[in-house]
């Protein structure tokens, strides 16, 4: 089968930004529980400067990762940036010191967060920003989106995307503007339903299917967490067959799946980076897509 090498987020708009279909997640740089400073600041730092080298030129941050720690690793590996990168940040929640995660989505938060981001990533403009829905949540989506297209009318974010988001939330969105792309966990195992914090179900591959209908990007989150039994014995058989790992198959049968998607896998390892980095030179054949499902 072929396989797009490149996906374009934006494409209707002026602006569009055309990146490698296999990025980069900065999530589990920070410390345990996403929090903190990272145990091995040096390999941190040394995996930003790997993407770049190796061609990959998205990154996805948050300034709640940390908190502000992704944020101000990409920055001091990486500023000033090449031309072709683009980083792709997230608001909407928050961390605590209990390590807790809680919604921070009212329009002024919204903004003082995209103030923060700006400021660590020492830039003028975010290039992509998602808005991340959390549960427990007391603000309307329309006026939380409605400040996100207020601050890209100013200039401060190029493109809106939206994260979390189930199908009705995403048909919501779209009639309120150009939703860029969508940020949800989707991934082999993980492609009916994702159980939310508040024991909300919610379907993900009915949210590929609106991002295919309307030509949106869908970038997955966990698409390894939650893509990784303990054992697939039809994954374990592909491996076997291209002498690969199941997390690279995994990330194969993403790449294969649809050109829409864009997989930002994650790692705090240089081991694990090049490994999630090799899954792109993997070709399957429409043999496996079928036997895969």
């Amino acid at each position: 089968m072929s396989i797009a090498k490149t996906i374009t987020i934006g494409a209707s708009t002026t602006h569009p930004l055309t990146v490698h279909r296999l990025g980069y997640g900065t999530m589990r740089l920070t410390g345990d529980f996403i929090y903190g400073e990272p145990a091995n600041r040096p390999e941190a730092l040394q995996i930003l400067r790997e993407t770049v080298k190796n061609g990959i030129n998205f990154l996805d941050t948050a300034d709640y990762y940390g908190e502000d720690v992704t944020n101000r690793l990409i920055a001091e590996a990486l500023y000033p940036y090449p031309d072709h990168l683009v980083i792709c940040t997230k608001v909407g929640a928050t961390r605590k010191p209990d390590k807790g995660w809680y919604a921070f989505n009212k329009p002024g938060e919204l903004r003082r967060s995209i103030e923060r981001n700006l400021a660590t990533l020492r830039t003028d403009q975010i290039q992509l920003v998602h808005f991340r829905i959390m549960p427990h949540s007391d603000t309307p989506l329309e006026e939380s989106l409605e400040a996100m297209f207020k601050m890209q009318k100013e200039g401060k974010i190029l493109h809106v995307g939206i994260s979390n988001v189930n199908p009705g939330e995403l048909k919501k969105a779209l009639g309120m503007g150009k939703i860029a792309s969508v940020e949800n966990a989707f991934g082999y195992s993980g492609r009916t339903t994702f159980r939310q914090h508040n024991n909300e179900t919610r379907g993900m591959q009915e949210v590929m299917d609106i991002c295919i209908k309307n030509g949106i990007p869908m970038i997955p989150f966990f698409s390894l967490l939650n893509s990784l039994p303990k054992h697939d014995e039809k994954i374990a058989a592909i491996a076997a067959k291209y002498g690969a790992t199941p997390a690279q198959i995994n990330l194969a049968w993403l790449l294969h799946y649809n050109d829409l998607l864009l997989p930002i896998p994650g790692t705090s390892r240089l081991k694990h980076f090049e490994e999630n980095r090799r899954s792109v030179d993997i070709t399957l054949t429409a043999q496996d897509m079928e036997y895969l499902g």
